[in-house]
C-alpha cells in the first residue's frame, strides 16, 4: 500500500498531519495508497523553501535554466510508460488517453524551453532628446497550482515550467484523489537536479489550498476545476493581492449542420463525449441537432455510442474507463436521475453497466438523452461524465443562441462543410476554445488554454505566449547619460 509524500526542499519528506486519505482505482474498486491531508506548516514549509531559493535562481541566466527543462524532457520521455500507466491505475483513463496526456505534458515543457525569446523585453531610443527607454521582464518569487483530479500529470505542467524556466520558485497542490502520478513525475524531477527549493510539491485536501491563498509569501496561483471554487480563489486571491488563473467548469455545446459530413466527422464527436469518460472541461456536453440532420443524426450516434466498450483502462480493446471514483459516480447517476425526472428522454441509459471481473469499479456507460429541452438541468449544468443531451435546432443562429445563453464558455464545436458557417460561427461563438470538424478544441501548448464567461476568471490564460506575461513583470527603466 503506498502512502505518498510531500517534496520539499528537494527532499521526500512526512507530513506532521495524522489526517490521511484514501487513493483508489476506479476499475477494481480497491483501495491502493494513502495521501497526506497536509496542514498550513508542511504549506509554510515549502512556502519558505521556495523563497529562500528565489533569488539565486531568480540571477541564473535564462539559457541555463532551460537547460534543467532539456534534461527533464528527456527524463520524463524515458519514464513515459510508467506514468501513463500509474495515471490509468489511480484515474481511470484508458492507456492510450493516457499517454496523450503525458506527450500533452512534455509539449509544455519543451514549449517552455523557448524562454529566452518569449521572455524578452523591447526598448526605444530617444523617447525625448538625449533619453531612452527599455521595458524587461523579470520574475515575481513564489507560485503555485492546486490541480484537479481529471488531467493529473497534464494540467499542473500547463503552468509549472513556464513560471520556473521564468525565475520564479513553484509549489504543486495535486488532486489529493490522484496524486501518485504527480509523485511519479516528481521522481524524474528529483533526477533532474533542480536546485533545492526551486519546485516542491505538498498533497492534501481543503486545508492545504486555503492556506496557499492565504499565505503571504506566495505571489500567485493558478487553479483548473469547478466554477464555484474558481470564483472562490480568484475572489480570495483578489483580497490577499495575488496575480490569480482561475480555470473553471464547462458546459460544451457540438453544433452539426445539415450538410455536415457524418461519416467523417462522427469519431471525433464519439471521442468528444466520451473520451476520459467525459471528464473533462473540453468534453461535449450538447448535442444540439440544426435542421433535417436530427433522425441521421441520432440514429448513427446512438449506435455507435451503444458500441463503446466499457473497461479497465489497461485492457486491450477498452473504449471508456470509469469515472473516477465512487462519489463522482453518484453524483452522475444523480444526474441521469433527474433527467429521467424533467422528462427528458432516455433513450440509451448507461446505469448498472456490467464489467467482467470488476464489479466494484466505478463504471458508467454512455447516455443520452432525447426530447431535453434548454432550460433542463442535464441540459444546462455541468455533468462531467457521459451523459449527453440531443437538442434541436431549427437553424445555425437558435444554435448560437444556445451557447450564448449558457453561464459557460469553455468550449464549442461545429459540423460542417459550408465555409460561410464557419465563419459565422467563429464571429459569434460565445467560448473560447473553437473547433470546426473537430470534437476537441484542446490548444496545443504555445497556444493559450482557458474559456470565459463562468469558465475562467483572471486575465492571463494558461500555457501559449501569454503564460510568460503572468509570471513576470514589466519594469521599466527611462534614462539620460
Amino acid at each position: 500500500m503506498d502512502r505518498v509524500r510531500n517534496f520539499i526542499n528537494g527532499e521526500w519528506t512526512g507530513s506532521a498531519t495524522k489526517e490521511y486519505g484514501d487513493i483508489w482505482c476506479p476499475a477494481t474498486g480497491e483501495k491502493i495508497g494513502e495521501v497526506p491531508y497536509s496542514t498550513a506548516d508542511d504549506v509554510d514549509k515549502a512556502v519558505r523553501a521556495a523563497r529562500d531559493a528565489f533569488w539565486e535562481w531568480r540571477c541564473t541566466p535564462p539559457m541555463t535554466r532551460a537547460r534543467y527543462f532539456f534534461k527533464l524532457k528527456q527524463l520524463l520521455e524515458e519514464s513515459f510508460e510508467d506514468i501513463a500507466r500509474v495515471l490509468v491505475r489511480e484515474e481511470g483513463k484508458t492507456l492510450d488517453e493516457s499517454r496523450g496526456e503525458v506527450r500533452r505534458m512534455i509539449e509544455n515543457v519543451e514549449h517552455a524551453t523557448g524562454v529566452t525569446t518569449m521572455m524578452a523585453g523591447y526598448n526605444l531610443e530617444d523617447i525625448a532628446q538625449g533619453i531612452d527607454c527599455t521595458a524587461e521582464r523579470q520574475p515575481v518569487g513564489v507560485f503555485g497550482v492546486i490541480g484537479p483530479f481529471n488531467f493529473p500529470a497534464m494540467v499542473p505542467w500547463w503552468f509549472l515550467p513556464y513560471a520556473v524556466v521564468s525565475g520564479n520558485t513553484f509549489i504543486v497542490k495535486p488532486s489529493e484523489q490522484v496524486p501518485m502520478t504527480q509523485t511519479r513525475i516528481f521522481e524524474a524531477v528529483e533526477e533532474c537536479g533542480f536546485p533545492e527549493g526551486v519546485v516542491n510539491m505538498v498533497h492534501g485536501s481543503r486545508d492545504v489550498v486555503n492556506a496557499m491563498l492565504r499565505h503571504p509569501g506566495i505571489n500567485g496561483l493558478s487553479f483548473v476545476g469547478q466554477s464555484t471554487t474558481a470564483r472562490y480563489i480568484y475572489r480570495t486571491c483578489a483580497e490577499t493581492g495575488k496575480r490569480v488563473q482561475a480555470l473553471g467548469g464547462a458546459k460544451n455545446h457540438l453544433i452539426v449542420m445539415p450538410d455536415a459530413d457524418l461519416d467523417k466527422g462522427l469519431p471525433s464527436i464519439l471521442t468528444s463525449f466520451y473520451g476520459c469518460a467525459g471528464e473533462r472541461c473540453l468534453s461535449g456536453s450538447v448535442l444540439v441537432a440544426v435542421g433535417d440532420v436530427y433522425e441521421k443524426l441520432k440514429e448513427r450516434f446512438v449506435a455507435a455510442s451503444r458500441a463503446i466498450k466499457v473497461g479497465d483502462g489497461l485492457q486491450e480493446g477498452v473504449q471508456m474507463g470509469p469515472l473516477v471514483s465512487g462519489k463522482h459516480m453518484e453524483k452522475v447517476l444523480g444526474y441521469i436521475e433527474k433527467g429521467v425526472q424533467e422528462g427528458a428522454k432516455l433513450i440509451l441509459d448507461g446505469r448498472g453497466v456490467k464489467v467482467d471481473g470488476y464489479p466494484g469499479g466505478f463504471y458508467v456507460g454512455p447516455t443520452i438523452f432525447d426530447a431535453v429541452d434548454p432550460s433542463m438541468t442535464i441540459a444546462s449544468e455541468e455533468i462531467f461524465g457521459p451523459v449527453v443531451s440531443i437538442v434541436r435546432a431549427r437553424d445555425l443562429d437558435e444554435a448560437l443562441k444556445l451557447i450564448d445563453g449558457s453561464e459557460y464558455g469553455n468550449a464549442a464545436c461545429l459540423y460542417t462543410t459550408s465555409g460561410a458557417a464557419a465563419r459565422q460561427f467563429k464571429y459569434r461563438a460565445g467560448a473560447a476554445m473553437l473547433g470546426i470538424n473537430i470534437g476537441i478544441a484542446a490548444p496545443m501548448a504555445y497556444f493559450p488554454f482557458g474559456g470565459m464567461k463562468g469558465s475562467f476568471y483572471g486575465d492571463l490564460k494558461g500555457h501559449g505566449r501569454e503564460i510568460f506575461q503572468f509570471y513576470t513583470d514589466t519594469k521599466v527603466v527611462i534614462q539620460r547619460w
